[in-house]
């Protein structure tokens, strides 16, 4: 269900990585939540690097969506990129095991072939 990687690059380079990797496979990063920073506005104190990509491709989104309104809950697809005992870690929760929560088993190809490229994209960033 989850999809996890390690980094030995800093949150920043993982993050530049993302969104070169996201873009060169016509995925966009729609944006990126700073948890640290948020948090902080809110007067909230976390110390935890945590940065949660945004991340859709339009074409793969429209076709889940114009099937079933109700997968809009689990788009867009997220990677989560935070620091875990000095380790930088690169997470996404499958759109497979996203997509069998909504029982439409039509779907399935298209939430692989989006897991296939997010994965892409992440053991890509990590490198």
């Amino acid at each position: 269900m989850l999809y996890l990687k390690e980094s030995r690059k800093s949150i920043d380079e993982v993050g530049t990585a993302i969104e070169e990797a996201a873009k060169k496979r016509k995925f966009g990063v729609l944006t990126v939540h700073n948890l640290k920073e948020t948090m902080k506005k809110k007067g909230v104190e976390f110390e935890k690097e945590c940065r949660i990509f945004e991340i859709c491709n339009p074409q793969q989104a429209k076709k889940v969506l114009e099937a079933d309104t109700r997968i809009s809950t689990a788009l867009p697809c997220r990677i989560s990129v935070y620091e875990d005992g000095g380790t930088v870690k690169i997470a996404t929760i499958k759109p497979t095991a996203q997509l069998a929560m909504f029982g439409r088993k039509d779907l399935a190809s298209v939430a692989a072939e989006v897991e296939k490229t997010i994965i892409e994209i992440m053991d890509e960033a990590a490198g």
